[in-house]
């Protein structure tokens, strides 16, 4: 967090940084609880190991599902008003790799939320404009993310509130690189397909819930430490 911001509580023991933060914890558990009822309330043949997480939308309850992922999709746009302005001192203005990182962020939580807004296709049918848009705005969410990981990364290091993070963010940038390098050889109907799609899924998710609770932390320190004075 910027070490000479001030920011006054506004819910409670939190400041904005607080609530912005709160947005980012949130966006992860909403997903995987949406993904969990839809799962466990769709038909018996869907199989997490093999089927992908898009399908779901085209179950019974796959509304629940497509909201899962907008409002995922929402609240990691808010959270990453957040750290952009609490990782900012010395970066905002001159690293360049900073402010690339951000906004290619920016557009990855976009891409989750037009995920959620447009179905995929079912399988073995003709492509449709919807579906296209779906496969398209993942693909392209899939890939943003290990680039603006990489790319913010170098700036966390240089930041006394965030440089403990430096390491993770790489390793979760690479590790998601690799995946979806290695997926490119896949075959389309891999049987372990839904495995995979989960693991890369949970890698992205997870980093975003690392830097929220990071930055919650940081933001009660913050306020506790303005309140002492």
């Amino acid at each position: 967090m910027y070490q000479d911001s001030q920011q006054p509580t506004i819910l409670g023991p939190l400041s904005v940084y607080g609530v912005l933060a709160l947005a980012g914890i949130i966006a992860p558990i909403i997903f995987i609880i949406t993904n969990l009822i839809t799962a466990f309330s769709s038909y018996p043949e869907y199989k997490f190991i093999r089927d992908s997480i898009s399908s779901l939308a085209l179950t019974p309850l796959g509304w629940v599902q497509t909201i899962g992922f907008m409002i995922m999709g929402l609240l990691i746009e808010v959270f990453i008003i957040g750290l952009i302005l609490s990782v900012r001192g010395g970066c905002i203005n001159i690293d360049w790799k900073f402010r690339l990182g951000t906004f290619i962020l920016g557009i990855f939580g976009f891409g989750l939320l037009l995920t959620g807004a447009f179905r995929t296709d079912p399988t073995g049918v003709l492509h449709t404009l919807e579906g296209t848009i779906h496969r398209i705005a993942a693909g392209v969410a899939f890939w943003l993310f290990p680039i603006a990981t990489l790319l913010i990364a170098p700036c966390l290091r240089k930041q006394p509130f965030w440089k403990d993070l430096f390491l993770y963010t790489i390793i979760a940038g690479v590790v998601a690189l690799a995946l979806l390098i290695v997926g490119v050889w896949l075959p389309s109907e891999w049987s372990w397909f839904g495995l995979y799609e989960r693991i890369l899924t949970l890698d992205e998710l997870m980093w975003v819930e690392m830097m929220a609770v990071w930055l919650l932390r940081l933001s009660l320190r913050r306020v506790k430490k303005l309140e002492t004075q």
